[in-house]
């Protein structure tokens, strides 16, 4: 991928260097100076002192210094601009830009937070939606490119209808859509126009990273790129894993992940719907990585979980809990949003206080799945709640949990119900 470098230039005053620092005290008094570039020597021996393009129609020369207005090509960043938060320099190059036709209906339109994926930039959907930009053409990329330290440059828009959840991304600087990124030492390369990431699910990989799954055969009905898939297979051990995935832009991602990271050997891809899988009876644990909610794939996960030993489900379901009468709950933050174990750090946060609806969630979700797995298979099964994990919060009072299900086969006679959380086995 070829990207052409950005011109740049800035006005500034030059004169000699025996002036320079009276000229710049009185830039500095007038407010003129430019301080997001370094003074510059230029031929001749003179010294260029940059100014703020927007104000050159309040610069009145000295008469006791003489200078005269040139203009810096490819000036140096200052050390204080270097220093600069990547928003605060971005807005600062987009008002040098455009000078007097800065505004604050522009300044609101600057995205503050994006996604960096390798040397590109995800920018939100609403950034730089105001009618002034589109005048500024390719040269507007480019001063955000620039400012951002990336070569490419692409926006999102709403994600499109349908069961696919395809993202609607636009490539605004560059023409290559294929990115990398690394989470926990793991890479994923995806198109970025094709595929969807998500940045928040990163405390749910971590924490699939660390289960016990040595020896274990996984089943990740909705692989996507191999946001699951690869951990269980990288870093918790499993021997082997069935990924199944429908969208062919993912399935394409996920093989070349899989290749990626080494472990193409110990997977299967299985490209198509996941509640059509003929596997059967295969299973020691079952990724359900479906939001809103991966019901559908419930039938699917008994039957691919071996029948003489069973095996674990984790479960992604959207939850919501009706907000609290007074306060914060216990156990959640000050901004509403439940702490839950992180496990990058080497630390524990608060084990999340489990919410009512939670577990009225849980253990219907378990007596759903105790019914099916008996039905399936003739004979009673026992299903056990070993831990309830809140990944993250979509909307006031609606969380996206991960149910861990112990599901064994068992005899008639024996409990069939585990309706309370016991210790965690893994120590979160």
């Amino acid at each position: 991928m070829e990207t052409r470098d950005v011109p740049i230039s800035v006005p500034a005053l030059a004169t000699e260097p025996r002036f320079a620092q009276r000229l710049r005290e009185h830039l500095e008094a007038e407010q003129l100076l430019d301080k997001c570039y370094q003074l510059q020597e230029m031929p001749g021996g003179r010294v260029a002192l940059p100014v703020l393009e927007e104000k050159l129609s309040l610069l009145s020369l000295p008469q006791e210094m003489p200078c005269g207005l040139v203009r810096i090509q490819d000036p140096i960043p200052s050390r204080a601009s270097r220093r600069r938060a990547p928003a605060r320099r971005l807005r600062d190059e987009l008002r040098r830009l455009l000078g007097e036709s800065w505004s604050e209906e522009l300044e609101r339109d600057v995205p503050r937070a994006w996604q960096r994926h390798g040397d590109l930039v995800l920018l939100s959907e609403d950034s730089f939606r105001a009618a002034p930009w589109e005048k500024l053409g390719p040269a507007l990329w480019e001063t955000v490119a620039s400012a951002l330290g990336a070569r490419r440059l692409a926006r999102r828009g709403r994600v499109l209808p349908g069961g696919m959840r395809c993202p609607s991304v636009t490539l605004l600087l560059g023409q290559d859509p294929w990115v990398e990124h690394v989470d926990n030492g793991i890479r994923y390369t995806f198109d970025v126009t094709k595929c969807m990431f998500s940045p928040g699910n990163i405390t749910e990989k971590l924490r699939v990273a660390s289960l016990p799954c040595s020896g274990e055969v996984l089943v990740d009905l909705y692989a996507g790129i191999g946001y699951f898939t690869l951990p269980y297979l990288v870093h918790a051990a499993a021997a082997f894993a069935h990924a199944c995935e429908w969208n062919s832009h993912a399935v394409e991602a996920l093989r070349r992940n899989l290749v990626l990271n080494g472990v193409q050997d110990r997977c299967r891809v299985h490209h198509g719907d996941s509640r059509e899988l003929e596997l059967r009876d295969v299973a020691d644990r079952v990724n359900l990585g479906l939001i809103p909610s991966s019901e559908e794939g419930w039938p699917v996960a008994c039957r691919v979980l071996k029948k003489g030993t069973g095996g674990v489900l984790h479960i992604h379901h959207n939850v919501e809990a009706l907000p609290a009468e007074r306060g914060s709950p216990e156990g959640s933050s000050p901004d509403g949003e439940a702490q839950h174990p992180m496990e990058g750090g080497g630390k524990e946060t608060r084990r999340a206080r489990i919410r009512p609806e939670w577990q009225r969630w849980a253990e219907a979700t378990a007596a759903r799945i105790r019914g099916l797995l008996a039905e399936l298979h003739g004979q009673p099964w026992s299903t056990s709640i070993l831990h309830i994990e809140v990944v993250k919060s979509y909307a006031p009072h609606v969380h996206h949990l991960v149910l861990d299900l112990e599901c064994r086969p068992t005899l008639p006679t024996e409990p069939t119900a585990s309706s309370s959380i016991p210790p965690d086995p893994t120590g979160r």
